[in-house]
């Protein structure tokens, strides 16, 4: 009942109850708890909605007010503890499982090398809900699809509504499902101790049946007639999946700027093999395809004879090669070129490294670092060398990523010298007379010691002036583009010529600014630079001293 009796001395008879017009909880008791992961069912201690249970209520009457003269209706604790709690099945049996193993035949029809084929599974039967689930494991290369045959479900054993049981389940014997017969053959042993416990005769276990067409490919066959088919079948079931692996950058001749691209060089031990691949990156602006040059053997080097007519064959003969390329032609560190393609070994994967310790241990296999402050040697390692457009630092930073980034700045020195400049006056030191005449402001950034002009504007020249040159860095005539030496403070000197790309400057005047500056860093600057500046501007600092003076 879903009220609640009165607590006075009433019968338990209907008309005797009341309901509780206030109750609001109807939540059953919690009968199931679990403690270190095990399922523990208990008894449970109130009723519906946190009321006391009849029970309970009837063992306090009992013992306080209904008491019997009669011993045989009487009923003590001891007696009632001989009851055992009720465990549902799904507690019971959680996670046992029957494993058979079991096989079935499949025809094959359009093959004439076999009519049949053994396909081995196993089946599962899970013994608490009598679902049964069946699956064929996976053989790598066998062209078949495999895996979960028949999902976890009930079976139909027959057309009258009954399922597959345990009991129904034994060795030798045949499972249909579903118009497939799997014949049993053996079970594990916790399903041979269940079925042993419940008072099954289990059948005589049998082996697996081989299949036809593995039986006709297991037959001795005859051995090699001749060495190199042994070496071959020894090679194929010893290096079979074994690649060497080279991280490479793939230096483009045909590019101006010496562009490279970040390759991987595949070396396939079983048949001295090579392939190469483009490492795809977003918005390269490259073809979808990322291989470079497909899987083949590439010679080496060709027999060259004393007579060679012409071939209308493009490919190359085997017995045209001399030495085809092996692992001793690929080291780390080394350019390789491979169908007129150069390609530069950078690093390898740990196989690789393992491979040549114990097979080539003469040969270094250690990676190229290239950092951001390489020297200008590696670019010309790397690209083709400098072509005059950028400045160098700029070209550097293409090889050595391929997406570059700003060359790095002395931080410290471009706050230092920020906003100062040396100015001096320059003419243009040329044999053209319509040269003649042409003044020049030529600017000095220590921030960066990069060099801007600027042309006067002439009455009646005919030049246009402006901007001669953008600030830009101005190597000295006689470097090198490997060490390149820049002009600094100390080359600029009254009376000294600056070549910048072809043409030469005179300088004639400065700044004040400029003595003041190259004084206070006289350390860093030829005496000879300084008493230069000094002839020229210590008259007009006089005369304007001794005007400030008057």
């Amino acid at each position: 009942m879903s009220g609640n009796r009165n607590t006075s001395s009433l019968p338990f008879l209907p008309g005797y109850t009341f309901r509780d017009l206030t109750k609001s909880a109807f939540h059953r008791p919690q009968t199931l708890e679990y403690k270190d992961g095990y399922p523990l069912p208990r008894r449970p201690s109130a009723g519906i909605g946190q009321d006391p249970l009849f029970s309970d209520e009837l063992i306090q009457q009992e013992d306080s007010e209904l008491t019997f003269e009669t011993g045989n209706l009487t009923h003590s604790a001891y007696d009632r503890d001989l009851y055992q709690p009720f465990i549902p099945a799904y507690v019971t049996l959680d996670k046992k499982v029957l494993r058979f193993y079991a096989f079935f035949s499949e025809d094959v029809s359009c093959c004439p090398e076999e009519d049949c084929r053994i396909r081995p599974v196993i089946i599962y039967y899970f013994l608490e809900d009598d679902t049964i689930c069946i699956y064929e494991p996976v053989v790598e290369n066998s062209g078949m699809p495999q895996g979960k045959r028949l999902k976890r479900q009930r079976l139909p054993k027959n057309e009258y509504g009954e399922y597959y049981t345990w009991k129904d389940l034994n060795l030798a014997m045949d499972l249909e499902a579903f118009g497939v017969k799997y014949h049993i053959i053996q079970c594990d042993g916790f399903t041979k101790k269940f079925l042993e416990s419940e008072g099954i005769i289990l059948n005589d276990p049998e082996l697996m049946p081989l299949d036809p067409h593995r039986r006709r490919l297991e037959k001795p066959k005859p051995c090699p007639t001749t060495l190199a088919d042994a070496e071959e079948k020894y090679k194929f079931f010893t290096l079979d999946r074994k690649v060497l692996r080279f991280f490479a950058l793939w230096e483009e001749a045909d590019s101006l700027r010496g562009k490279t691209s970040p390759v991987t060089i595949r070396y396939f031990l079983v048949d001295n093999t090579v392939e190469v691949r483009l490492v795809g990156e977003p918005n390269s602006g490259r073809e979808a395809f990322t291989g470079l040059m497909g899987r083949i053997r590439l010679p080496k080097k060709i027999k060259t004879g004393s007579e060679s007519f012409p071939s209308c064959f493009l490919e190359i003969s085997p017995q045209e090669v001399e030495e085809y390329y092996s692992p001793k032609d690929f080291q780390v560190g080394q350019r390789v070129k491979l169908l007129g393609r150069s390609f530069l070994l950078c690093d390898c994967d740990d196989f690789t490294k393992e491979y040549y310790k114990s097979k080539h241990p003469d040969m270094d296999m250690k990676p190229i670092k290239i950092k951001a402050r390489t020297q200008q040697s590696v670019l010309k390692k790397i690209v083709a060398p400098y072509n005059g457009f950028g400045s160098l630092e700029d070209s550097l930073q293409n090889c050595l990523s391929l997406i570059p980034e700003p060359p790095r700045r002395n931080v410290m020195k471009m706050l230092d010298n920020s906003h100062k400049v040396l100015r001096f006056s320059a003419v243009l030191d040329s044999q053209r007379s319509e040269d003649v005449g042409r003044r020049f402001i030529l600017s000095y950034f220590l921030a960066n010691d990069a060099i801007s002009i600027f042309e006067k504007p002439t009455n009646n020249s005919g030049i246009i002036g402006g901007r001669f040159l953008e600030k830009t860095r101005i190597p000295k005539p006689g470097s090198t583009v490997d060490n390149p030496e820049y002009y600094s403070p100390a080359d600029l000197a009254i009376g000294a010529t600056v070549d910048v790309f072809g043409h030469r400057f005179l300088l004639t005047d400065a700044d004040q600014y400029v003595l003041t500056y190259l004084e206070a860093n006289s350390s860093d600057i030829p005496e000879q630079t300084l008493e230069s500046l000094r002839q020229k501007l210590r008259p007009g600092m006089e005369k304007e001293q001794a005007a400030r003076e008057k």
